[in-house]
């Protein structure tokens, strides 16, 4: 059993929300606290996620867990905003001329076939546009850290999901769950249920994009760890509509070139704190 660390984390100095330029006031529900960024016509919400400390990766009993995947004990000692789906086609739109994506019928689709630079220059023209506003992508840490919610199980929703959870392959369920549906494309963002800090589509639909160029996990407890200096690949977190629901864990790792343009690809920003 993983060590519990409900009693430690009282020893993490406690960060309060901060306030973002060109965003809304604090909007308070049963998630917590959220604030709203509007581009053009378009907005995204970004939730509040509080520093913390975690177990990152899994235990060698979770089932179709990955080699990569090495338990150890990561602290985030600041908290940050991170949005509350992937990046939408609307939004992408309100700041870049050019929708990349293969589903375009609808506007609230996440936006794919983004490489990694592409979500860097994209994220470089936003920065440009509203100054201070500081949007970036997460880190890998802080993506998993964010998408598990507090949790410790297989996923935010528990041992198992469902593709009324999560849109992946249906055909190929998690540990011998039961089969679903496969809908061969991405679902709207916001469409499916959210994890407990208010995150949707965090597991599945498409993968999104880290800050943090790939490497083994090390064994040692890390503090705010952002990967290492330089590398080949970049990490990308959360699965996609055409895996299996194996991919789809909160621990799964995967990684690719940063040039590359797959339809499954896309990205979800993060605010404040590099």
């Amino acid at each position: 059993m993983p060590p519990d660390f409900t009693q430690e984390r009282t020893q993490i100095p406690s960060t309060d929300p901060f306030r973002v330029p060109w965003t809304s006031g604090f909007i308070e529900d049963a998630f917590g606290v959220s604030i709203v960024l509007g581009v053009d016509n378009a907005r995204q919400i970004f939730r509040w996620v509080p520093p913390g400390r975690f177990l990152m990766g899994s235990p060698l009993d979770e089932p179709e867990r990955g080699g990569a995947e090495l338990l150890h004990e990561v602290t985030l000692s600041r908290g940050f905003w991170l949005a509350d789906t992937a990046c939408t086609q609307a939004f992408w739109m309100g700041v870049w001329p050019v929708n990349p994506s293969h589903f375009q019928d609808n506007a609230q689709n996440p936006v794919e076939n983004v490489a990694w630079h592409d979500a860097q220059r994209f994220i470089a023209e936003l920065n440009r546009r509203l100054p201070a506003l500081e949007a970036r992508l997460p880190s890998e840490a802080e993506w998993e850290y964010a998408c598990r919610a507090g949790t410790t199980t297989p996923f935010s929703f528990g041992d198992k999901v469902t593709t009324e959870q999560v849109n992946y392959h249906g055909a190929y369920p998690y540990a011998g769950g039961q089969k679903g549906i496969y809908r061969e494309r991405t679902v709207p963002a916001a469409s499916l249920p959210a994890n407990p800090w208010g995150l949707r589509e965090m597991h599945g639909n498409v993968w999104e994009w880290c800050a943090d160029w790939y490497a083994d996990y090390r064994a040692e407890p890390q503090l705010d760890p952002r990967g290492p200096s330089f590398g080949k690949m970049r990490v990308l977190r959360g699965g996609t509509w055409s895996d299996p629901a194996r991919y789809s864990r909160s621990a799964t790792r995967s990684r690719i070139e940063p040039a590359y343009r797959p339809r499954s690809t896309g990205f979800r920003l993060a605010l404040g704190y590099r």
